[in-house]
């Protein structure tokens, strides 16, 4: 029996990017925006995906998200998950200040707010989770984390602060030419305190999706052999929390003189990897732009099966032009896995009304013109 799903019952959206004022009433099984590039689909994609993580999809930042000649920015839904809920999140620019409101109450920390509209985003952007730096790949495991693994956010929370403190420090010693190992030591215990929190919640979740990234990816169509494995330079297998806390500590001792030198603590979860390998080899520099497109999606997959396990309830899928850069026969995979256990409500973006796959024809659509959310016409 598939999972019940999250919905969007209402969005009003108000100087978010490019859109001015958009209010919609989606249908249960969702709707396509149809609009050319730069005209504001994906910025409604990302509005919608605002109210799951509370920032920017594409990394921006809040003040550059407020419309052109706007201070302020609005985002307010009604929302059936566990039952109805209002949401509304803002962001003033003047005063550098975001406030959510969760059924009329301002939660007493932001993150409190995090997950409201459980959603999963899949994009062309995605390629950068395969293909770009580690950071965007530590970026994907916080936020799946963050929202799916009790404890996570705020470890996650408490290590960042930890760790910004511990590198003021050593670039102040850098600068002062005084190495303080105090100053810098002080901060050592609640990283690897937190930091064991972070390594074991990840690498339990690499390895319990492993088989399943590999099936996705095999059903996709790629005949390869590709693995996912999380990379540290702590301990392998499954230590207790204990002994990875100590193996981080003593790491961190021993970088000490190191981190002092170059200002910067080299050691640690900020700096740990998720390897993808094609055949053994490494994916982001020996697969082709149809096999990072393939692992990029899995992963997607893997991140709306979890919320889906850990919550008893399948997001909101926001389809950003999924399929670019895909040939016709692994599109046509991707929808058969997506729709196997229920889509759900899902919210399509593409360019034109050719591109949308005959699986989703069914579905309402919207066109986005400079911002402007109107019926589609077929003209």
């Amino acid at each position: 029996m598939n999972a019940p799903t999250a919905r969007l019952l209402r969005l009003a959206v108000r100087d978010f990017r490019n859109l001015a004022h958009v209010d919609l009433a989606p249908p249960p099984d969702g709707l396509v925006v149809i609009g050319e590039n730069g005209q504001g689909k994906t910025n409604l994609l990302e509005s919608i995906y605002y109210l799951q993580i509370l920032r920017s999809a594409r990394g921006a930042r809040d003040q550059d998200l407020v419309r052109f000649g706007t201070d302020t920015f609005h985002i307010g839904a009604t929302v059936e998950t566990d039952g109805c809920h209002e949401i509304g999140v803002g962001f003033d620019r003047p005063q550098k200040r975001k406030r959510a409101r969760i059924d009329g109450v301002v939660p007493e920390r932001l993150s409190d707010a995090l997950g409201a509209l459980p959603s999963v985003m899949f994009s062309p952007a995605d390629v950068e989770l395969i293909a770009g730096a580690p950071n965007a790949r530590r970026r994907f495991l916080d936020i799946v984390l963050a929202l799916s693994a009790p404890g996570y956010l705020g470890a996650l929370q408490r290590y960042r602060g930890a760790l910004a403190r511990r590198n003021a420090a050593l670039r102040e010693a850098a600068r002062s030419g005084r190495a303080s190992t105090a100053s810098v030591g002080v901060w050592e215990p609640p990283l690897a305190e937190h930091g064991a929190t972070l390594w074991s919640a990840r690498r339990a979740w690499v390895a319990s999706v492993g088989d399943r990234f590999e099936q996705l990816c095999h059903d996709i169509g790629e005949s390869a052999n590709v693995r996912i494995r999380y990379v540290s330079t702590l301990p392998s297998g499954d230590p207790p929390h204990a002994a990875v806390a100590g193996a981080l500590a003593a790491a961190l001792d021993e970088k000490r003189a190191l981190d002092l030198r170059r200002g910067l603590t080299h050691v640690g979860p900020h700096r740990d990897d998720l390897a993808i390998t094609l055949d053994g080899h490494d994916l982001r520099v020996f697969g082709s732009a149809g096999q990072h497109r393939t692992a990029a999606i899995a992963l997607r997959m893997l991140e709306a099966a979890t919320f889906t396990e850990r919550s008893g309830r399948a997001p909101l899928f926001l389809l950003d032009d999924p399929f670019a850069e895909l040939d016709a026969r692994r599109s046509s995979r991707i929808l058969d896995l997506l729709t196997r256990d229920g889509l759900g409500q899902t919210v399509l973006a593409v360019p034109r009304e050719v591109d949308i796959p005959i699986e989703l024809t069914r579905l309402d659509r919207l066109r986005v013109v400079a911002g402007s959310v109107t019926p589609f016409s077929g003209t």
